[in-house]
């Protein structure tokens, strides 16, 4: 509600100044977890340049997130001033409140759509509030961003109502109105959600999978060196054989975790845990790297029981400021060391389909979880489930949970099974209705293996992506053009 107070205010001084504060503080605590590069010492970064390196990326980082509150802002302090013309009373209240959901939908929607994204007001919700999140089987993030800015946008105006400085003279009946309809949207979004969320899920036995994951706990300061990628061989081999034991269907091991090129017939033929593959016949998911013309990328490779790649997906989505440098001409060399790779990585294309032994999978490496369009797409074209591969090492603590998080969102919009692998936690296991059925320790190594279920419906979302935002970004611009009699 203090942000969406901001259309009270005369001039444009005031609002700013709190769409600042309120932008650094929202997206300065929910991108802290970039700080965790440093020290980069380990790459060959003096310990000073590594801090100023990681406070320069975390500060741009939280002002690309500011720009879009400052944004918002603006154009609502300008519409407000408008629409105080034209309506009065309740009625400038609800198109008030129309207008500022229109506007900050609009815009996650064109942040989204850029490489430098993570947190959208909906994943506030994530993971505590299931039921709420239920309502991105509509229409993504966007149903759930939409309903916070409703409720505490009616909260907001009935407290400007009951201040009686905006609207003039107003009774006091009419806050306590929108106060009314706050509530009454509250209960009716999480009622809906809950009728989501009470949906039995369909366990087929004949579309069951057992799934074992590796969790590796490679430390990225030995990684890259022989020794570490010894260590690494050593304990994925080891793991995918103790899981094959197991009568596992499936293993899966996370982003990178054998760091060569898996593309090179050689490389891949001679490592222990190719010649375990075909001991044990047994398909795996096995993160590494492939070679493209210009660069390489970032893989996952499906091999199948004989040791053949039967299907590869090229990560699309790369880190920002670690994977490549946006806006390379300018900020290039000021953070070109941050990538622990020599050569340049390549985004993977959009719309790629990921083929495996039992059929297609919807997957993403690391950052791809922060696109909810991303999965999207590949639900809708047959994904049966869905898999995260990720190496969260380089960061702070607080990324395991906010991408355990960004997961649980996945899995209820997509309504798939879903599965994490990742180097140093947290892995897991996560139902259709976001419900985490295991979760790995941190900073251990860790086998586990569950059973999951292939499942072949389409929510809303998936069926038909974000319809909300156009909806809602046509009926703010209908009452803009609308003149209250």
């Amino acid at each position: 509600p203090p942000l969406l107070r901001v259309g009270s205010f005369a001039g444009f001084k005031i609002p700013l100044i709190l769409a600042l504060v309120w932008g650094i503080g929202y997206y300065g605590i929910a991108l802290f977890w970039i700080t965790g590069i440093h020290p980069m010492t380990w790459l060959g970064v003096p310990w000073l340049a590594s801090l100023a390196i990681t406070a320069f990326c975390w500060s741009f980082l939280t002002l690309w997130g500011s720009a879009l509150v400052i944004i918002w802002t603006g154009l609502f302090v300008v519409l407000s001033t408008q629409l105080a013309q034209r309506f009065s009373k309740i009625s400038l209240a609800l198109t008030r409140v129309l207008i500022a959901t229109a506007l900050w939908c609009g815009l996650e929607s064109l942040w989204s759509s850029s490489s430098l994204w993570w947190s959208s007001l909906s994943y506030t919700q994530s993971f505590g509030n299931l039921i709420i999140l239920h309502l991105g089987q509509i229409s993504g993030p966007t149903t759930i961003t939409a309903t916070l800015l409703i409720v505490n946008g009616l909260i907001a105006e009935g407290l400007i109502l009951n201040r009686d400085k905006f609207y003039h003279h107003t009774p006091s009946q009419k806050s306590y109105l929108l106060l009314i309809l706050a509530l009454l949207f509250f209960i009716v979004t999480h009622g809906f959600g809950l009728i989501l969320y009470s949906i039995p899920l369909q366990k087929n036995p004949e579309q069951a999978l057992k799934v074992g994951i590796i969790q590796g706990n490679i430390a990225n300061e030995v990684k890259l060196d022989y020794s570490g990628f010894l260590q690494a061989l050593n304990g994925y081999t080891t793991g995918y054989v103790t899981l094959a034991n197991q009568g596992v269907d499936l293993v899966l091991t996370p982003e990178t975790a054998l760091p060569f090129f898996w593309t090179n017939s050689n490389q891949r033929q001679n490592s222990s845990f190719y010649q375990a593959i075909l001991e044990k016949k047994v398909p795996a998911i096995v993160g590494g790297f492939a070679l493209k013309e210009g660069g390489y990328t970032n893989s996952l490779f499906s091999m199948d029981g004989e040791g053949n790649i039967i299907g590869q997906y090229d990560k699309v989505n790369l880190v920002p400021l670690g994977e490549f440098i946006p806006f390379s001409e300018i900020l290039g060399k000021f953070i070109r060391k941050l990538s622990p790779l020599e050569a340049t990585l390549i985004h993977g294309q959009p719309g790629q389909q990921f083929q495996t032994t039992f059929g297609k999978v919807t997957v993403g490496i690391c950052y791809d979880s922060a696109f909810a369009e991303h999965f999207r797409r590949q639900t809708a074209k047959g994904g049966e489930f869905l898999i995260t591969a990720s190496n969260d090492a380089y960061y702070s603590s607080t990324i395991l949970a906010q991408h355990h998080a960004l997961d649980v969102m996945r899995a209820i919009e997509n309504h798939r099974w879903t599965i994490r692998a990742t180097n140093t936690g947290y892995s897991g296991f996560i139902d259709p209705h976001g419900r985490t059925q295991w979760i790995s320790n941190q900073n251990i190594y860790q086998l586990y293996a569950d059973t999951i279920y292939r499942d072949y419906t389409q929510t809303f979302y998936v069926r038909w992506g974000d319809w909300l935002m156009p909806v809602l970004l046509i009926a703010g611009i209908t009452l803009l053009l609308f003149k209250n009699e």
